[in-house]
């Protein structure tokens, strides 16, 4: 415990000790917290999950991209490039549900591969 926090104990003000605490640590969660909101999370814990299941899929993706273009042999160039693309357009939000699952986040996939799907796909009237 820090000094300041056991004089405050001692004293009584605990919540001052809080305060402080949350006044140090602001910068270094803070971007964490905005995410909670932005998403609309229960708790920090989730967001990391979230983050985690990104890296975890996006990896996933480059790897089974990468391994589709070797099996079948495709050529390089711009061609190549193309293919990539389309490939990993189509494999990442497959890799991005299937990891969410062992990790729990499953249903926030849902909801934001569905408004990911609307902006993508949406008609102008």
């Amino acid at each position: 415990m820090k000094r300041c926090c056991k004089e405050s104990y001692e004293n009584g003000s605990l919540q001052e000790c809080e305060k402080d605490m949350d006044k140090n640590n602001a910068g270094r969660i803070g971007w964490l917290s905005r995410l909670k909101g932005k998403w609309q999370v229960e708790n920090i814990m989730q967001v990391v999950l979230i983050l985690c299941t990104f890296a975890i899929g996006g990896s996933l993706c480059a790897y089974l991209g990468r391994s589709i273009k070797n099996a079948i042999g495709l050529p390089g160039g711009t061609a190549g490039v193309f293919i990539s693309i389309s490939l990993a357009t189509i494999l990442w939000p497959l890799c991005v549900l299937v990891i969410s699952v062992p990790l729990g986040q499953f249903r926030f996939f849902k909801k934001y591969l569905g408004k990911l799907g609307t902006r993508i796909f949406k008609r102008k009237k």
